[in-house]
């Protein structure tokens, strides 16, 4: 999962998608493009909306998307095209620029930071339903 600063959106989407799969089979990780905040928490807005929804993020520490993550990760998550295309400069191969795709397909996640506690939950519920149509990806490449 990956976002600009690894603070709001990234730790959400890693917290909701580890709900959601066995922790067996999958390892959910995030990351940011920047390293504006790294070895920080996730936001508190984000550590609360999570909470009130049964997840628990604010142990998360945020990192910078670094070029081996395409090696350690099968798929690669970003919330919006400008993280895309980021994340895509970095790959090596044109197989792991495949690895990497918007984590709603063709949609954005808006960036929450500069907005309200209502900002988070729209982002939560966005994110909750991009997880369940990941997870339903994920557990179906399985069988």
């Amino acid at each position: 999962m990956v976002c600009l600063g690894n603070i709001c959106r990234s730790p959400l989407a890693e917290g909701i998608l580890k709900e959601k799969l066995p922790n067996n089979l999958f390892t959910v990780d995030s990351a940011g493009t920047a390293g504006f905040h790294i070895g920080r928490p996730p936001d508190p807005r984000s550590i609360d909306v999570a909470a009130q929804n049964g997840i628990s993020i604010g142990h998360l520490k945020a990192r910078e998307f670094t070029p081996a993550d395409f090696r350690k990760f099968d798929k690669i998550y970003v919330m919006d095209r400008q993280n895309l295309s980021q994340v895509q400069s970095l790959a090596a191969t044109p197989e792991e620029e495949n690895k990497v795709t918007l984590i709603m397909e063709s949609e954005e996640i808006p960036d929450p930071y500069y907005g309200g506690v209502e900002d988070f939950k729209t982002v939560f519920d966005l994110l909750n339903t991009a997880c369940n149509a990941r997870r339903d990806q994920l557990l179906k490449n399985l069988s």
